[in-house]
């Protein structure tokens, strides 16, 4: 409900001290408390007019999750009310190294043997993104990824941003035996441009060139209904031909 009246600041001190920050930190552990006590307690203190429980508050209610806080630039954070260089570089520092956590706990080396395997590696990571990236899924010879996938750029997919040279750099240093393509599209439609299936074939023929195979090229977007796919494969497609001549 709108509220009509202006209502005073609260300061930390205002809120009982069970419901501090600190508080309900070492009374509850820190699996049992909200995002926004997590992140209260890394930004330690609010503003004038604003405390630290309310910023991060508004911090969260602004980027709507934490995958999507976590993507946000140190310069942009630094920008928002009552936050500065100093608490950007903390907030982003703790994302990332829970960022780097997750990715250790994964199930070791996955196999991407269909489309859905590809998309199911980088669907997370892709949808936090609000411009386009491109990444490189590195294969062995059983179709199981060697590491971590590879992101080759950020920006609107542009011959200059996928140059065969940077896309099969990190597999030919890895002995890489084949590789998938993978971008996103923040609009949600997954659907290719032409200048998608342009590149996906140069890359394709650069592949042959230098022995390592492009299995697909994966796009990833959003459903447009329940149980529809959320990405699309220039292979499944047929688009592209990714056969050996």
């Amino acid at each position: 409900m709108e509220t009509l009246y202006p209502i005073a600041p609260r300061r930390v001190a205002d809120i009982p001290s069970r419901q501090r920050p600190r508080e309900l930190f070492e009374r509850l552990g820190a699996e049992h408390v909200s995002e926004e006590v997590l992140i209260a307690l890394l930004l330690r203190c609010g503003m004038k007019g604003l405390n630290v429980v309310d910023l991060a508050h508004n911090l969260l209610m602004e980027y709507g999750s934490l995958t999507a806080l976590s993507q946000a630039p140190v310069q942009e954070l630094t920008k928002k009310k009552g936050i500065g260089p100093v608490k950007a570089q903390i907030l982003r520092a703790a994302l990332e190294l829970g960022r780097r956590l997750n990715e250790e706990s994964a199930p070791e080396r996955p196999f991407v043997r269909t489309p859905e395997d590809a998309a199911r590696v980088l669907r997370g990571r892709a949808s936090a993104r609000e411009t386009e990236a491109f990444w490189v899924l590195l294969l062995d010879t059983k179709n199981r990824l060697r590491q971590n996938p590879v992101e080759i750029s950020t920006g609107l997919l542009n011959a200059s941003l996928a140059h065969p040279r940077e896309v099969f750099k990190e597999a030919i240093r890895c002995l890489s035996a084949a590789v998938v393509l993978v971008h996103n599209h923040p609009s949600g439609d997954p659907a290719p441009s032409a200048e998608d299936i342009r590149i996906t074939r140069q890359l394709v023929e650069a592949g042959r060139i230098v022995d390592i195979p492009v299995l697909d090229h994966i796009i990833l977007g959003r459903a447009a209904e329940p149980g529809a796919k959320d990405y699309y494969s220039l292979r499944e497609s047929g688009v592209v031909s990714f056969e050996d001549k």
